[in-house]
């Protein structure tokens, strides 16, 4: 486990460890969630690198009357 200390200005440093291992880079942005008892920091991830995560076969069917 990582540990890390709030600056003055409420700023953490992201250890080195978990940087590599997430492959962030310096201007990327993070979601903070605040969940009970704790806070996450999450990748955001641009909708172009989602594509395809929802493998499988397609089933939306669309009526034939529609376009």
């Amino acid at each position: 486990m990582e540990v890390t200390t709030v600056s003055p200005k409420y700023q953490v440093v992201i250890p080195k460890r978990v940087r590599e291992q997430f492959g962030l880079s310096p201007g990327q942005q993070l979601q903070v969630i605040a969940l009970p008892g704790r806070i996450e920091l999450v990748p955001s991830q641009s909708p172009s690198a989602l594509r395809g995560f929802l493998n499988g076969q397609n089933t939306f069917h669309r009526e034939d009357d529609r376009l």
